[in-house]
């Protein structure tokens, strides 16, 4: 019970924070300081600590996942994807494309924790996933996939990273970035594997004989 009601209240602070940032704030997809890109991922952290913490049984008894999952879907399908096609066209505006981007994906991981969740999944695991995933989406694995995927030259100097330059104090080089995104793929496995197999381990972990039974 006290699992439900934690997750009741960080609900309600990820949906006030996501309100604060999305109304109030600027949508700029420069990062202006670390300390304004921590504050942008409260939603994310409060969010996930709702779904884990989520009385899965009670929820699936209600059948909230049949409208739950479909709404995350929809929200994205139906405003995210006509906003990226708008935004693409000939009256583009790439600043506000890729700050829809931003917070599209987000989403997304938090639908694919959230559709775990009420599958049955542990709230570990569940926490576990979606911090993996956001490990992945902000290691620069897309810079690089951009320009790989689209035949471009790798430049010597990543001056749009402002996610990697608020770290390095200045742009990051093409080594810092190839760096920096290592890792972050390192950190999101270790997220997604080490913890399971560690306590794996310690639970299989032959015991020593007692005293008493010496």
């Amino acid at each position: 019970m006290r699992g439900s009601r934690l997750s009741v209240v960080f609900a309600v602070a990820a949906g006030v924070l996501a309100a604060v940032i999305w109304f109030v704030l600027p949508h700029d997809r420069e990062v202006s300081s670390v300390g304004m890109l921590l504050f942008k991922l409260t939603p994310f952290a409060c969010a996930t600590a709702a779904i884990a913490l989520a009385d899965d049984v009670a929820l699936r008894r209600r059948r909230v996942h049949l409208v739950a999952i479909p709404a995350t879907f929809l929200l994205f399908f139906c405003y995210f994807v006509p906003r990226i096609f708008a935004l693409s066209g000939t009256d583009g505006d790439f600043p506000r494309l890729y700050y829809h981007m931003l917070t599209a994906i987000p989403l997304i991981i938090l639908g694919l924790a959230l559709a775990f969740r009420l599958g049955g999944g542990a709230p570990g695991t569940t926490a576990r996933l979606a911090v993996g995933m956001l490990l992945l989406m902000l290691s620069g694995l897309e810079d690089l996939a951009f320009l790989l995927v689209n035949g471009r030259p790798i430049p010597d100097v990543w001056t749009w990273a402002s996610h990697m330059t608020v770290f390095f104090g200045h742009p990051p080089s093409r080594y810092e970035a190839y760096a920096f995104i290592a890792v972050h793929v390192l950190l999101a496995g270790a997220v997604l594997v080490l913890p399971g197999r560690v306590l794996t381990a310690v639970v299989r972990r032959p015991r020593e004989p007692s005293a008493a039974g010496r």
